[in-house]
């Protein structure tokens, strides 16, 4: 067998694992869901990351719906407020909360559900209770020494903004087992357990949790920006009490 021939039998079985793996989760991800995610005035720059992301199965998992109300904290450049906009729907609304120089979505005419709230975390609150609070790949930053965040506060806070039975969705790189939050400043990483026992210990239960941003090849020893997306990243769905 030649090297060219092996190099492309693995690409073919590569795609072919990828297509399949996709496939599985895609099952259960709803029709609305899976059309905002093509929707077409999502940059290129996002939808190229989307393989890795799976925001079509973590969008599914969190059970968020048309006519939701989301808070989303830290947005970034806006990869999920886009898809998270187009889910809820014009009877839904995003409230985008510790978000800075966050002009160009709430300006497109595409996005008409978008609030912004450029408030630091510490004085988060949302204009009326909401169904769910999202914040992906950022809770590590918010245990930052120079953020100088009182964390209990800030969980209690996002515990308060849910309406009863609401959910808080939370995932992050995860950090070697027993490591706590002491890897947050230079790798960028938090232990999983860690930010379990922290968020329930503000009343939440810890409803679900999923694999599918697994990747066993990381052994949480590098920062998370040398591996572009591919980082061991732990998935979380905290919720509410009922009552």
């Amino acid at each position: 067998m030649s090297m060219k021939f092996t190099k492309t039998a693995a690409i073919v079985l590569a795609a072919l694992f990828t297509t399949t793996s996709v496939a599985a989760f895609a099952a259960d991800v709803p029709a609305n869901i899976e059309s905002a995610v093509k929707d077409s005035a999502r940059p290129a720059t996002d939808t190229e990351r989307d393989v890795h992301r799976k925001p079509a199965e973590l969008v599914a998992f969190a059970g968020i719906k048309p006519g939701d109300k989301v808070a989303e904290i830290s947005p970034g450049k806006g990869y999920f407020t886009r898809i998270l906009s187009k889910v809820v729907g014009p009877e839904g609304k995003i409230y985008v909360v510790n978000a800075r120089n966050f002009t160009e979505l709430p300006a497109d005419k595409n996005y008409g559900n978008i609030v912004v709230d450029e408030a630091p975390l510490a004085q988060f609150a949302t204009p009326e209770p909401v169904d769910v609070v999202w914040t992906t790949e950022n809770f590590h930053d918010f245990h930052n020494p120079r953020a100088k965040l009182d964390m209990k506060a800030v969980d209690k806070a996002i515990f308060d903004a849910l309406k009863p039975g609401g959910v808080f969705i939370l995932t992050d790189h995860a950090a070697a087992a027993g490591h706590g939050a002491d890897d947050v400043a230079t790798l960028h990483r938090i232990d999983p357990e860690f930010v379990k026992k922290e968020v329930e210990s503000v009343g939440f239960k810890l409803e679900d949790q999923s694999n599918m941003l697994a990747n066993a090849k990381d052994d949480h020893t590098q920062p998370v920006f040398k591996l572009h997306d591919m980082t061991d990243i732990f998935v979380f769905k905290f919720r509410k009490p009922a009552n």
